[in-house]
Formats: structure tokens, sequence, C-alpha cells
């Protein structure tokens, strides 16, 4: 007999797995580690120090530079009117005396000539120190007042809006007045305002007009800025 086959019919059912909705999900995209920012105020500070250090020492410079600026304007000034003051050119009288065969006395321009003595009124204002150290830089002294008549000679000259120096002081504060050259003091040869000398601290003395009631001396701080007045003696030639 013959054998039978049989045929089975197999089916395979290919169902797939349910989706897994979180293995399917795309991932999202890691963020990128980055620097936590420095704080605003901080950076907000230190700007406003910067611009405050820049602005006080740009203010520092220009007033370093303004004082600098009118010291060496005065420093031109006052070398301005020495080379205008060198002894080239001088004006001459004939003297009435002879001084050794010599009949020619000579001051330099600009100076004012009594005697045998020249005199020059600086229009410069200065301390006493600063005066004196300007004379002797035209070979000259502050002027020492020996008569009557040379100071009236040299008021003729003066301006009353203006107090000059002379070379009378008293360094040691002591009532103890001496002339630069070295002359001896004289009491019959001085020429105080009335109440003057005032004040053992004010060592150095004017010839002033103050208020136009004459002409005298007066004694004043020496580091009061004033107007001098030069002597030196004449050329002869």
């Amino acid at each position: 007999m013959a054998s039978e086959i049989t045929y089975a019919e197999v089916r395979f059912n290919s169902h797939s797995r349910p989706p897994n909705p979180k293995a399917d999900a795309p991932q999202a995209p890691k963020a990128k580690a980055t620097a936590q920012p420095s704080s605003p105020g901080v950076s907000t500070l230190l700007f406003a120090s910067l611009v405050t250090f820049f602005l006080l020492f740009a203010i520092l410079f220009l007033v370093l530079f303004i004082i600098f600026f009118q010291k060496y304007s005065q420093l031109l000034k006052e070398r301005h009117a020495a080379t205008e003051l060198t002894h080239t050119q001088l004006e001459c009288v004939k003297s009435p005396a002879s001084m050794g065969g010599k009949v020619w006395s000579c001051c330099p321009q600009k100076w004012k000539q009594f005697n045998s003595h020249c005199y020059f009124m600086s229009s410069g204002i200065n301390s006493w120190e600063k005066s004196k150290e300007m004379c002797s830089g035209l070979q000259a002294h502050l002027m020492v007042v020996n008569s009557k008549e040379e100071q009236s000679f040299i008021i003729q000259h003066l301006n009353d809006q203006f107090a000059y120096y002379l070379g009378l002081w008293d360094p040691n504060h002591e009532n103890d007045w001496q002339w630069v050259d070295q002359t001896p003091y004289n009491l019959s040869a001085t020429f105080w305002r009335r109440g003057e000398p005032s004040d053992p601290k004010e060592a150095c003395v004017v010839l002033n007009n103050p208020r136009l009631t004459g002409w005298g001396w007066n004694d004043i701080y020496c580091s009061s800025p004033q107007s001098s007045i030069c002597e030196m003696a004449a050329i002869y030639l």
C-alpha cells in the first residue's frame, strides 16, 4: 500500500514586536558645557575705576604742566631782561670832575645816573631775596640810600602805584638794620614813615608812597612780591 504523504500547511505569523516609544524616540541633543560668565557688576566697577584713575592722572598732569609753564615763562622774562641790560651800550655824560684823567661818566642804557652811581628801576615783581639776586646778576646791588638828595632824585623816576625794595634788611629780626653793601646804618640818613619799623617779623624795607601821602620807608615781609631798585657804580671813560 502506497504510503500516504500528508502535507501539512505550516504558516508562520510574522508579527513584529510592538514599538517601544522610548527606544525609538530620537534623543535630544546634549547641551555643550559652557563656562559661567563673570558677574557684570565686577566688570563695570573695574572699568569705572580705570576711567577715574586716568581722569585724575590727566588733571594732575595738566596742573603740573601749567605750573611748569608759568615758572618757565617767568625765567625766560628774567633772562630776556638781563640780556637787554648787558653793559654793551652805555649812556655817558661829561663828568664835572676828572676821575684819574677820565672825563666821561657812563651808565648802561635804561639806567638813571646820579652823581657817581647808576640806578635801575625793575618792573619785575619778586621777593626781596630774588630781587637781590636779580641785581647781583646785573653786577649791581639793591639800592643803598646815603642821603636825602639821593632819595629825592630816585623818587622822581618811580611809579607811585608800586613799592620798591631797598638794600636794607634786618637778618636777625632784632631791629639790627644792615645795608647789603656793608655801608654802616646811619639813623641820621633814614627816611622811615611815621610808626615804622613796626613789626620785628617784617625784616625787609620798601620805598613806597601809599595813598599819595609821600614817599618813605616801610618794613615788610621779605617774601612779599614787590618791584625793586638796583644800584651800581658809574663807569668812567
